[in-house]
């Protein structure tokens, strides 16, 4: 039992005794510290083990403050657990010690331990003024040492941290005495040290600082308006002490002479000016001008007349409104000056009017003089004419100038100038009179005649009436009268044996071209020549210009139909044998049109037919061929009409009609022109026992003459081929074929000759130079012998009986035999 009592014992004693006061530790910190920096530990300082701190649960109380500190209860540790401002813990500055009470507190056993925390003072405070910035009104009368009491800075630190002294910015009026309170806190006076002038300088800006004791000091700035306060200590000053003035005379009333302009450094009512006549200004003065009392304006009130009165002496006064009212005063001289009031005076006493356009550099055209009644500046005349002329002035002597000219003169740029004299003085304002003169300028015949081209092409329609007008060639000369009247002239070139005036006609007054004749296309394309316009100056210009005549093709010519062959208005008759296939050739229609390409361009179509199912005909080359064989339903004679439409506007056209009978007899027939020609219907049957007779007899004949012609041909020179004209060509009155036809195909050719045989013709194709036609000559049969202009040199015989065509060199050679009478 008795271990038992020593537990309750226990028990008892530690109720007995709740705790354990230790003694007051003490500690010093600056304030500032950031937070978790270590005060002290307390573990080691307060002797406690530090493995029991958290068991005993170990914490620290801050007494009537917030919780500044925190104990670390593994270490022991005191340390700040927020930032310590000592002037917020502390905000009386009636001790310079601050302190925080602290309870460490443990249980098992209870123990307290009080700590007292000091919080030293940092200089983390500057210097403060209770405002931005103080004003002070001082007068400028007051005098020099005059003390003015200025509000002191505020230091929340303390003791040497505290406000220490004050520093006062530079001037030269003011400078500061610190002084010390009762309660050792530093104020500032401001002393007056030199006297102040408002009129120099109205405000004095100073910054005052208040500086602590601090390391390193703090400082705070306050700044310090002075604005001094006017008396009326400056009189009212002039800009002169004396004025000369000049007016003119018969200047209006109310006219300004003269603003004065006085001055008073003062401000208020010190400064407000009044202007008077003083007593020593004459009646007349002032009854002849009028001053302004509060402006100090100086107006014409009278008649100035410079007869009368030339100089007017006045004094003015200007005073303030003060209290003690101050004045100053100057003194006017008006004098008043001769007016310009004669004009100047022109007078010319030469013009020459009107002047060739030609006229010589520097040649004198007018002699002027000026006069002025005026004197002095007044009296002194310039003369001058206007700018961006061809003439200037030239002085001659005393107020006498020559006009000349200057530049070359132009009539047709500028056909008269007005030129005005202008006479001025140098008064003020000055006076001025002018004279304008009108020169006229003489015509010289120094253009040529002008065409607006140089090329003039004019399209005319062949079939024109004599007389039609072709253009209008009008040439422009900018001279005058005879020298711009001009005469139109065709410059005469022959062509052919033909002049040019025969063939146009130019109106030589007015330049209109007209055709004299009618032209035709076929036979003409174009004409080139050149047309003068010449002028009836003297001597007399001229110019031509280059025209173009180009004749422009009509549809007038209706085609001709060369192949097949047949007299006029008569029917030809072709055999064909009954046994033709299909698709040979029957017939070709060959016809001829002698415009222009476009115009002559030849389609060919049926315009009657027997059968459309039996022949068909190309609309482009006139070939007629069998659609199918001849069946013994077929009539015997098949009757064809082809018309011959050209491509003109309106369109013409040619018909022939084509016979057919059909034969029984086994004649084979051709599918291609190109081969040799049908010749049943141009040999009989006579004919052709004859040409089978001849064939044999001749053939030895036929090569005989065909070498010796060749050998001819090589031997022989060609002569210079004349180019190819029209006229050229030879043919005989009963050709069917139109002289001067021309043909570049072939197969028209071939045709041509099956045509032209069956009547004994001969058919010569002649060559042309590169680039032209081909000329086609018909010669009848009973033509011994032709030649063709043009050609190489070459005799073709045509006897009586036979004929034969051969082709040498560059000619086509075609033999065939006729008999016959």
């Amino acid at each position: 039992m008795r271990p038992h009592k020593r537990y309750v014992l226990l028990i008892v004693f530690l109720y007995t005794i709740p705790c354990v006061w230790a003694s007051v530790t003490h500690y010093s910190i600056p304030e500032e510290l950031k937070e978790g920096s270590v005060v002290a530990n307390l573990a080691n300082d307060l002797s406690l083990d530090v493995t029991s701190l958290i068991r005993r649960k170990m914490r620290v109380d801050i007494i009537a403050n917030k919780k500044y500190l925190d104990v670390n209860k593994e270490t022991g540790e005191l340390y700040i657990l927020e930032k310590i401002d000592r002037e917020h813990i502390c905000n009386t500055k009636s001790t310079s010690s601050c302190y925080l009470k602290l309870e460490v507190t443990l249980e098992n056993p209870l123990r307290i331990f009080n700590i007292e925390l000091e919080i030293l003072d940092m200089n983390d405070n500057a210097p403060q003024f209770r405002r931005d910035s103080i004003h002070l009104d001082i007068s400028e009368s007051t005098p020099a040492g005059e003390r003015f009491s200025l509000s002191n800075a505020v230091d929340p630190d303390v003791g040497s941290n505290s406000v220490k002294t004050y520093h006062l910015s530079e001037s030269d009026h003011f400078n500061i005495e610190v002084q010390t309170g009762r309660d050792g806190s530093k104020f500032a006076e401001l002393i007056m040290k030199r006297n102040l002038d408002r009129e120099q300088q109205a405000t004095h800006h100073l910054i005052l600082t208040a500086v602590d004791g601090g390391t390193p000091p703090r400082s705070g700035t306050v700044n310090i308006i002075v604005n001094v306060l006017d008396t009326n200590d400056n009189a009212p000053l002039f800009n002169e002490s004396i004025y000369s003035v000049k007016i003119m005379e018969n200047s209006p009333i109310g006219n300004l002479v003269i603003d004065l302009n006085a001055t008073d450094l003062d401000e208020g009512s010190n400064s407000d000016l009044t202007y008077s006549y003083s007593l020593y200004t004459p009646e007349k003065t002032q009854e002849t001008f009028h001053l302004n009392p509060s402006t100090g304006e100086i107006t014409v009130r009278g008649m100035l007349n410079y007869e009368d009165f030339k100089i007017y002496d006045m004094e003015v006064i200007a005073a303030d409104k003060g209290v003690n009212s101050l004045s100053g005063q100057c003194t006017i001289k008006i004098q008043v000056e001769d007016m310009n009031d004669n004009h100047p005076e022109i007078s010319i006493k030469s013009f020459q009017s009107p002047v060739s356009e030609n006229i010589d550099v520097d040649t004198v055209i007018a002699v002027v003089s000026v006069s002025d009644k005026d004197s002095g500046d007044n009296g002194v005349v310039d003369l001058h004419i206007p700018r961006k002329m061809p003439f200037k002035l030239r002085e001659s002597s005393d107020n006498y100038y020559e006009l000349v000219v200057s530049e070359p003169l132009d009539r047709e740029k500028v056909p008269e100038y007005d030129i005005t004299f202008t006479v001025t003085d140098r008064g003020s304002p000055p006076l001025s009179d002018n004279e304008t003169m009108t020169l006229q300028l003489l015509d010289v015949n120094d253009n040529v005649p002008h065409f607006p081209q140089s090329f003039y092409t004019i399209r005319v329609m062949e079939n024109n009436a004599p007389g039609t007008l072709l253009s209008s060639l009008s040439a422009f000369d900018p001279d005058l009268h005879e020298n711009q009247y001009l005469v139109y002239f065709i410059l005469e070139k022959e062509i052919v044996n033909t002049s040019m005036s025969m063939l146009f006609s130019i109106n030589p007054e007015n330049g209109n071209l007209y055709a004299l004749k009618t032209f035709d296309y076929e036979m003409e394309k174009d004409f080139l020549f050149h047309i003068e316009a010449r002028d009836s100056g003297s001597p007399p210009l001229s110019s031509n210009v280059t025209v173009h005549i180009i004749i422009m093709d009509q549809n007038d010519n209706t085609p001709v139909i060369v192949s097949p062959w047949r007299a006029h208005g008569s029917v030809v008759e072709e055999k064909i044998p009954r046994s033709t296939d299909k698709g040979s050739l029957v017939a070709k229609v060959i016809a001829l049109d002698v415009d222009s390409v476009h115009n002559s361009r030849i389609t060919y179509h049926f315009l009657q037919v027997t059968d459309a199912t039996l022949f068909s005909l190309d609309q482009y080359n006139g070939e007629i061929r069998t659609m199918r064989m001849f069946s013994y339903k077929d009539p015997r004679h098949q009757r064809l009409v082809v018309v011959a439409k050209d491509n003109g506007d309106p369109a013409l056209s040619a018909t022939v009609t084509i016979k057919l009978s059909t034969m029984e007899t086994a004649v084979k027939a051709h599918s291609d022109m190109t081969e040799v020609p049908m010749e049943y219907d141009i040999f009989s049957d006579l004919n052709l026992y004859l040409v089978i007779g001849l064939g044999s007899v001749s053939f030895l004949l036929l090569i005989t003459i065909l070498v010796t012609i060749v050998l001819k041909c090589q031997n022989t020179k060609p002569s210079i081929a004349a180019p190819p004209s029209r006229n050229s060509v030879i043919s005989e009155r009963n050709s069917t074929i139109a002289d001067s036809t021309l043909v570049s195909n072939d197969a028209y050719w071939y045709s041509l000759f099956l045509a032209e045989t069956r009547k004994g013709k001969m058919v010569v194709r002649q060559p042309v130079p590169k680039g032209s036609r081909y000329i086609v000559s018909s010669i009848p049969r009973s033509t011994g012998m032709s030649e063709t202009s043009g050609s190489a040199p070459s005799t073709l015989q045509v006897w009586n009986d036979t004929m034969f065509l051969c082709c040498i060199n560059q000619f086509n050679v075609i033999f065939y035999f006729n008999s016959g009478p």
